[in-house]
């Protein structure tokens, strides 16, 4: 282990995240009962111009009139290019800012970008006598920010967790695709020939693999949650339940819900198995054991394990334990 050793951002159950449109009294309601570990009640892309400032005042009442308890919220601004974005933190802030969580910023492109928010929440904050910690979730979705993806992790101790918004990375990337999220059919490789016949395979591949795992190794770097983003078409589970499963082996842990019936599928996806805690648990007791006996590896099922075994196991029994409580 370095001497460096990274601040870990506040522990929050994170295997779901609600988008929810401010526009909507009736969404706003029914996202409070929601089965999602978080929501965030959005101001930026579902809203249209004309509606962003009544959605504001939806928002802040629904901050301070709607039952929360159980799940954690945010609140989506508008971008720093806006002339929304200051009004949002100000009015947010000062109305409803003991009763925000997290704060998401889009579009981050700079480090600059993160303190310039930082810095009107701070003095707000200290204005009206807050006491919480208002949090920021950074949404990765530009060229501009992946290049600076590490500085923008680092920029401020209010940073919680990255998020990867594929479809204006695409935008910002010119990427050949009209899709959110998902695989794409020309992304591919073709194997060597397979007979005399010269017949080939087609394998498809994650066109987004580089860009999360990027942002995981930033988001793990600072002791912050790399999340994954929204996958556009909402009839399909099957592929959602897929992208969420490359998302969660890469290192995230967990997946924006553009839709209700996403939330249970990301719940299941991110959340450990029975089996797979009731391993984790056996090789904390084997670990144990041997630490007694003078041992620094063991094996378990043929398999070694060792210290840095201890460190994984350890994560997925505080995963299960959170759910539980939950």
């Amino acid at each position: 282990m370095s001497f460096t050793v990274p601040e870990q951002a506040p522990a929050r159950l994170n295997r779901s995240e609600l988008a929810v449109p401010g526009s909507s009294t009736r969404f706003l309601e029914k996202a409070a009962g929601s089965n999602a570990d978080m929501v965030f009640l959005d101001l930026e892309d579902a809203v249209t111009p004309s509606d962003k400032p009544q959605a504001r005042k939806n928002i802040i009442a629904a901050l301070n009139d709607l039952d929360w308890s159980g799940k954690t919220v945010s609140v989506r601004i508008n971008g720093l290019d806006t002339h929304y974005m200051y009004r949002d933190v100000v009015d947010l802030v000062e109305q409803a800012g003991d009763k925000i969580d997290l704060i998401m910023i889009p579009k981050v492109g700079t480090a600059s970008d993160v303190y310039a928010v930082d810095m009107l929440v701070t003095q707000i904050c200290a204005a009206k006598g807050f006491t919480n910690k208002i949090g920021f979730e950074m949404i990765i979705e530009t060229a501009l920010g992946m290049q600076n993806v590490h500085e923008i992790a680092a920029a401020s101790p209010r940073n919680e967790s990255l998020h990867f918004g594929v479809a204006d990375y695409a935008a910002s990337t010119k990427a050949r695709t009209t899709a959110i999220g998902g695989p794409n059919p020309g992304y591919g490789v073709l194997t060597d020939a397979l007979d005399d016949a010269g017949r080939r395979d087609f394998h498809w591949g994650d066109m987004w693999h580089y860009a999360i795992a990027r942002m995981v190794v930033a988001a793990r770097a600072n002791g912050l949650r790399p999340i994954d983003g929204p996958f556009g078409d909402i009839k399909d589970l099957d592929g959602y339940r897929a992208q969420a499963m490359r998302a969660a082996i890469l290192g995230c842990e967990g997946k924006w819900a553009i839709h209700p019936t996403q939330v249970d599928a990301a719940n299941d996806v991110f959340s450990p198995s029975d089996a797979e805690v009731a391993k984790a648990n056996a090789i904390l007791a084997a670990m144990e054991q041997a630490q007694k006996e003078g041992k620094g590896a063991v094996t378990l099922d043929g398999r070694l394990i060792d210290i840095a075994s201890i460190k994984q196991a350890e994560v997925m029994v505080q995963t299960a334990a959170a759910i539980k409580g939950r």
